[in-house]
């Protein structure tokens, strides 16, 4: 792997990203709107509220830097950007972890937005502290973000690279804990969403939530996300094909 090639590359979809207002704007507006939305919604139940806005934190990046992620990288692959690449002598290692650093930083800022929200504007209590809350958002994001460069390798359109949100993300946010204890689901259920990444970053919110200091449990969910991230990145390495 070459970093100054790595560097070119996440430094061009930057620059493409930072001349698509749209697409900022659903990166950083959005979770942001969700959230207030949600606080009102809650507004004669603000205990409630201050209980499940952690776990927002490590739900809304992952959506949002999955559409955004999968849809960018199609793009590039329609517009032939990708193809042109792989006939460059860049490996794929460096393209795949050039745009893995473009939307990281778009994933830190994105996670620091939406915290400085919950904390600064809402007054959320998070026992965990600011850092951690944080934390737990941004490798959400790069869960989202290594979910959708895998994803995009599939599509053939963008309508069909968002289809893959109700397929990939419905499933999981379903299951993950957030409505129910996964504990007092079916077994069938229990099983799925233990092997489901999204089930672990609403954990490490909880612990987050719950306790003072990041425990045991804290770490041990966000290294098995770790884990994801970096077997969905290799899977996606692979599915790079090089033109002949």
């Amino acid at each position: 792997m070459n970093a100054r090639k790595t560097f070119s590359t996440a430094g061009r979809v930057l620059h493409q990203l930072r001349r698509d207002p749209p697409t900022l704007g659903l990166i950083f507006l959005i979770p942001a709107v969700l959230i207030i939305i949600l606080r009102f919604a809650f507004q004669s139940r603000l205990s409630t509220f201050n209980n499940v806005a952690p776990m927002m934190q490590g739900i809304f990046p992952l959506i949002i830097i999955f559409a955004v992620t999968s849809v960018v990288t199609l793009r590039e692959r329609v517009a032939g950007t990708l193809d042109r690449l792989m006939t460059m002598p860049i490996s794929k290692f460096d393209i795949i972890f050039g745009y893995s650093l473009a939307f990281g930083l778009i994933a830190l800022l994105q996670a620091s937005w939406t915290t400085f929200i919950l904390l600064a504007v809402l007054h959320v209590p998070v026992l965990g502290g600011t850092w951690s809350l944080l934390i737990g958002g941004v490798i959400s994001a790069l869960l989202g973000m290594a979910l959708g460069l895998f994803v995009s390798s599939f599509a053939k359109s963008e309508f069909q690279a968002i289809q893959f949100m109700p397929a990939i993300v419905l499933p999981q946010f379903l299951i993950c804990g957030f409505f129910i204890a996964r504990e007092h689901m079916a077994i069938l259920l229990q099983w799925m969403a233990n092997v489901m990444p999204l089930s672990y970053s609403v954990d490490a919110m909880k612990q987050i939530t719950l306790h003072a200091s990041r425990n045991s449990i804290f770490f041990k969910d966000m290294a098995i996300v770790i884990i994801y991230i970096f077997a969905v990145l290799i899977l996606g390495t692979i599915t790079i094909r090089r033109q002949e």
